[in-house]
């Protein structure tokens, strides 16, 4: 009898819209990878020691595109995604090729997939950070930032 994998019903491959390095002087000579599909952004860092990350799109609150004159020279830029994630709250997709397109494709996707969720950028704003609890049980919130430093 075959072995059935319980995970490939779990595991479900999108098509990448968009891969690409970071750059040096224009040429794709590093170790860190950028990639979106329609619901993700994948980051992954290093040869030896390799890191992985991937923020949902719906949770990106905002996209900012930032280029140096020795950016415009090399025909490169630096998209910076602010988000709602825990582990990369801002994520910098730095030095890729054609970046104002690639923002430009990001944050028609970030609506889409906000649209579909039904999310609304009010319902975000706790999770960027800042959190309201009650910590000293007087019945009136106290404001935490993420290292839970009461302000």
């Amino acid at each position: 009898m075959a072995k059935t994998d319980r995970l490939s019903e779990y595991v479900k491959e999108e098509p990448i819209l968009w891969h690409d390095r970071r750059r040096y002087l224009g040429l794709p000579i590093s170790f860190t990878r950028y990639s979106f599909d329609s619901n993700k952004f994948y980051l992954k860092r290093g040869l030896f020691n390799t890191t992985s990350d991937e923020v949902l799109l719906y949770r990106v609150l905002d996209i900012r595109l930032k280029r140096s004159l020795w950016q415009k020279i090399f025909g490169v830029g630096t998209i910076i995604l602010n988000t709602a994630d825990q582990t990369c709250p801002l994520l910098e997709v730095k030095s890729v090729k054609d970046s104002e397109r690639v923002k430009t494709a990001l944050s028609n996707i970030v609506e889409k997939e906000r649209n579909e969720k039904r999310v609304l950028g009010k319902e975000m704003f706790g999770a960027a950070g800042h959190h309201d609890v009650d910590i000293d049980g007087d019945g009136v919130p106290d404001h935490i930032d993420i290292d839970n430093d009461i302000i």
